[in-house]
């Protein structure tokens, strides 16, 4: 399994507004991709934020996000997410992993 990991941060009152955004581009994921995305927000920093997404595989992966980025919609999502951001802490920290299991 191929693992994408994000981190930044977010206003702490927008967060309404990611969740709402979040959705929108999941919709459009799911046309070309099939995973699954988890966020977490951190106990000691409100505004920072991992959001971890699994996918079948990597090559599905890069050809999926192929298509997912020819999307005119998902880019005007992508500038409202960079608009949330804290403003001091604008980068978007990005990794990527292969999830293993005991014995593989």
């Amino acid at each position: 399994m191929f693992v994408k990991i994000y981190q930044y941060h977010i206003q702490q009152d927008k967060v309404k507004e990611y969740f709402e955004i979040q959705q929108k581009a999941s919709e459009i994921y799911l046309k070309y991709i099939t995973s699954q995305t988890t966020y977490l927000n951190s106990k000691a920093d409100p505004t920072k934020w991992l959001e971890i997404s699994r996918y079948e595989n990597e090559e599905e992966y890069y050809k999926s996000m192929k298509l997912v980025n020819e999307e005119a919609k998902i880019q005007e999502l992508f500038k409202g997410f960079q608009s949330l951001l804290v403003s001091d802490k604008r980068e978007i920290m990005e990794e990527e992993f292969m999830q293993k299991q005991p014995g593989s």
